[in-house]
């Protein structure tokens, strides 16, 4: 066996949603597909999303497809990128393919014809990610909350989000996809939009060193030209330790955000030389764009040279448009969540909790906890001493009594406050009292 050969098949919405269409203008403005909480407010109508564009089992459905012929060492061989018709035979969910991945009898029985792919599937993806850890690519592996909701959209309780194998899979073979995409069409010449990721600034990267020395680590290499794999070895490095999620989170703070750009310039978070958004059309307005440029310049041969120029503007305007639509999708949906996790600690005013120093400013100290709801603690509630914010070490330090905060510190914490509709949350530190008084009674 020289190696896997992969199937990728996307929906093809550019069949439907015709350039220019009143369908089309209204998906370039909204850009992306906005998910908040437990609703989505889409991109494209229900019809398309949940009707025809979907790839419901057993009926055909118009299709893009990637295939791509994967050696052992995770490179592709041959590709293939083309129109096509499927007909899935079976709607699996990540839960599902998880329990079959698992060994879960139930699941392996219910799905005796589909226990060998799935494990393909498993093999592939590990080949597949390998590769791209060698190239240096940094998994941030952050914590991601699920706010649960009731159904008038109080939060009744707010879990970690769990990425399982099938997660995983799903994202390795859509990476594959759009990488192999861009590729061909970097390669081709032809009009295009890319998902680009620029290095980050070197004084960000300062800033993160200086950040990551605070918590006891030490940034190996220049700060001037990064490369994805000095960040990944530090992130290696910390996996497993309790400050890591501090870290990771800096480190995360210090990239460039990535947007899309009519260049391909790489992807720097991924490692990655070529890249551009293919496998969501329903969702993203760029993976629209990419399948029409397919369309027009790979599927069926155009050299009309004057079109091909107007196309590459025009690809460069509708970039940045989504860019900006990205931000703001992105901004609203932090915005309500942060404003869900404080509806949601409204109750738990006056409560006991353990949390983590996540960030320290001179006027307080961010805490996290278990759940990812984030407080402050204001530097006035800090009663035991006089405290000064050290810049160097980012901690804050007391006058008399020389005592420390810094971050990745375990605290126990009060809910002091809660307020959803200024999305805050406040903490105060809870002293270990006991101790002192013993200390008081020798």
């Amino acid at each position: 066996n020289k190696g896997y050969r992969l199937y990728v098949h996307i929906a093809d919405v550019s069949h439907y949603v015709r350039a220019g269409s009143a369908i089309d203008q209204e998906a370039y403005a909204r850009g992306t597909s906005v998910y908040v909480v437990d609703r989505v407010v889409p991109m494209l109508p229900h019809a398309l999303c949940n009707g025809i564009c979907s790839l419901n089992p057993r009926v055909d459905r118009l299709t893009l497809t990637c295939c791509m012929d994967i050696d052992k060492k995770g490179e592709i061989d041959n590709y293939k990128i083309y129109p096509s018709i499927i007909c899935s035979d079976e709607r699996m969910t990540y839960k599902k393919v998880n329990a079959i991945l698992a060994g879960d009898a139930q699941s392996q029985k219910e799905y005796p014809h589909l226990l060998n792919l799935c494990l393909d599937m498993k093999v592939l993806s590990g080949i597949i990610r390998r590769r791209r850890e060698r190239l240096g690519a940094i998994d941030f592996d952050t914590r991601e909350a699920k706010i649960l909701v009731d159904e008038k959209g109080n939060p009744t309780d707010i879990v970690l989000r769990e990425r399982g194998e099938s997660e995983r899979i799903i994202e390795d073979f859509m990476i594959a996809a759009n990488e192999c995409v861009a590729m061909h069409m970097k390669w081709m010449e032809v009009p295009s939009m890319y998902r680009i990721h620029e290095a980050p600034e070197p004084k960000k990267m300062r800033d993160f060193a200086t950040t990551a020395k605070s918590l006891g680590y030490n940034f190996q290499g220049g700060i001037q030209n990064v490369y994805p794999t000095q960040l990944q070895s530090l992130l290696n490095e910390a996996r497993g330790q309790e400050n890591y999620f501090v870290l990771s989170s800096f480190m995360l703070r210090a990239m460039q955000k990535a947007r899309y750009d009519n260049r391909c310039i790489g992807h720097f978070g991924l490692a990655l030389k070529n890249y551009l958004h293919f496998t969501s059309p329903i969702r993203r307005y760029p993976d629209l764009v990419v399948h029409r440029m397919l369309r027009r310049y790979i599927f069926t041969s155009s050299d009309d040279v004057e079109r091909m120029k107007q196309d590459e503007l025009w690809c460069e305007a509708a970039a940045n448009q989504a860019s900006e639509r990205e931000r703001n999708a992105v901004d609203a949906e932090r915005e309500v969540d942060d404003m869900k996790k404080a509806q949601y600690m409204e109750r738990f005013v006056g409560h006991m909790f353990d949390g983590v120093v996540s960030g320290i400013t001179k006027f307080g100290m961010f805490v996290e906890l278990e759940n990812t709801v984030e407080g402050l603690v204001h530097v006035t509630s800090l009663t035991d001493d006089y405290y000064h914010y050290d810049e160097m070490t980012k901690s804050l330090i007391g006058e008399h009594t020389a005592k420390v905060y810094k971050m990745g510190q375990k605290v126990r914490v009060k809910c002091s406050g809660a307020d959803r509709f200024k999305r805050e949350v406040d903490f105060e530190v809870v002293e270990k009292k006991k101790r002192q008084r013993r200390k008081a009674s020798r």
